[in-house]
């Protein structure tokens, strides 16, 4: 069983250059928001988060289809030269199931994706939209350098 402590608020890196995809929620919405991701990161020459990123891209994008009745999915991205930042919105209210997911157990046939987001992200959480899409949440990560220890 795995337990979380708060995640801070989504904060885009410092100095970073934003990029935004919206998508139908259909079953090519993982694929396109993943090539999408890729394409950034390789130009932005990250090209050793191009992997993890692509594969948390894909099971947070996955969830927003599989799990919710959205008719769009919004990616949104945030590159600088140590990190990138990715969040995913629906159009559900309820940030409250991610965690949920988290406690799946063996027993469980599926609900690990967000494990594996975890477990590569230097940070994720989500995040309720009430501000800019009300009624919208999102879930979102960071990948890259962590900061140097003091």
């Amino acid at each position: 069983m795995f337990t979380t402590a708060p995640t801070p608020p989504l904060r885009a890196p410092l100095g970073s250059e934003r990029y935004r995809l919206t998508l139908p929620s259909t079953a090519n919405a993982a694929r396109i928001a993943r090539d999408f991701v890729g394409s950034l990161l390789r130009v932005s020459r990250h090209l050793s988060l191009v992997d993890d990123a692509r594969l948390c891209v894909s099971e947070v994008v996955t969830n927003a289809h599989r799990h919710t009745r959205t008719s769009l999915i919004r990616v949104h991205v945030a590159v600088n030269r140590k990190r990138v930042t990715v969040s995913v919105a629906d159009e559900e209210a309820c940030a409250g199931n991610a965690l949920a997911a988290l406690r799946a157990g063996p027993e469980h046939g599926g609900g690990r994706g967000l494990l594996l987001v975890e477990s590569l992200a230097l940070a994720w959480g989500t995040n309720t939209l009430d501000g800019c899409l009300p009624g919208h949440k999102a879930v979102w990560f960071t990948l890259g350098r962590p900061d140097p220890q003091p």
